[in-house]
């Protein structure tokens, strides 16, 4: 067994305490009550610590709590992060469980910044496809369609309107690491993100019930860019006064929609399946 704090003294963790800025800061990261340019947010425990060093992501500092520390493989994802920053601290148990969101916690949490995408270097290939999250306001629906994006292979993820703390906790859990890795961009009115669209030869779909077909009738084959609304208000009326086409699921039962999350998941993998699957595979039957 690793002796935890012997590990700790030998990488140069410093002991601070529940009023050291350091903690403080990770409070104000966690409650969105502090101004966050740098886009930072607590990953918290074994799975998403590893996410942050498989995916390169920047750490800001690493905060170890020795008595939580349990497992071998705790000990040497502390040993992996230690080498991406000079910033390590140790804490209590006392001060850590004040700061940890966990019932069970590891014992080990980074303060880690979300990838900064530049969308004038972003140059989408032939047939792309991007989601267009224009106005969803629950985090973990945001972060639910950020992990479907990556599970279909989509482009690029666009937020317009936005509504949901990109750092929010339960959008980071919910993208099960998708935000580190999708290219995300986020446009402040319809009419930004629509040019943007509009000019790199993207055909827009809005997301209606009241489409004159359905999505398994939609070929495709193009640059293609879905946009799903709010959950309360769906998408927001400026989309409707574009050029565009509205696309629906059929609704075979009692229910007149679904959630946002499950119908972003259906359009959004059929129209990369359509585009990015299309022909690859020979016909088994």
């Amino acid at each position: 067994m690793v002796d935890i704090e012997q590990l700790l003294n030998s990488l140069n963790f410093r002991p601070i305490g529940e009023q050291n800025g350091i903690i403080k800061r990770v409070k104000g990261v966690i409650s969105n009550t502090k101004p966050n340019p740098q886009k930072l947010f607590v990953a918290e425990g074994i799975w998403l610590a590893s996410m942050c060093l498989r995916f390169g992501t920047h750490i800001e500092c690493l905060i170890v709590c020795p008595e939580h520390v349990r497992t071998p493989e705790v000990a040497e994802l502390i040993k992996n992060l230690s080498a991406k920053t000079p910033d390590r601290f140790s804490v209590s148990a006392k001060t850590y469980e004040k700061i940890s969101e966990k019932g069970q916690p590891d014992g080990i949490m980074a303060l880690a910044a979300l990838p900064q995408w530049d969308i004038a270097k972003f140059n989408p290939p032939e047939k792309s496809v991007i989601l267009v999250i224009d106005g969803v306001e629950i985090p973990g629906n945001a972060g639910t369609m950020l992990r479907m994006a990556d599970g279909a292979g989509a482009d690029a993820v666009f937020f317009c309107n936005r509504k949901v703390r990109m750092t929010h906790p339960k959008l980071i859990k919910a993208s099960q690491g998708a935000i580190l890795t999708v290219p995300t961009f986020e446009f402040s009115s319809v009419d930004e993100c629509y040019g943007w669209l509009s000019s790199h030869g993207f055909t827009v779909y809005l997301a209606d019930t009241r489409a004159p077909h359905f999505h398994y009738d939609e070929p495709f084959g193009k640059n293609t860019a879905i946009v799903v609304g709010s959950e309360r208000y769906g998408i927001a009326r400026e989309w409707y006064e574009k050029e565009y086409s509205m696309i629906a699921i059929p609704m075979l039962g009692k229910c007149d929609s679904l959630n946002v999350g499950v119908a972003a998941t259906v359009l959004t993998y059929e129209a990369c399946i359509k585009n990015k699957l299309k022909g690859r595979h020979k016909d088994n039957t």
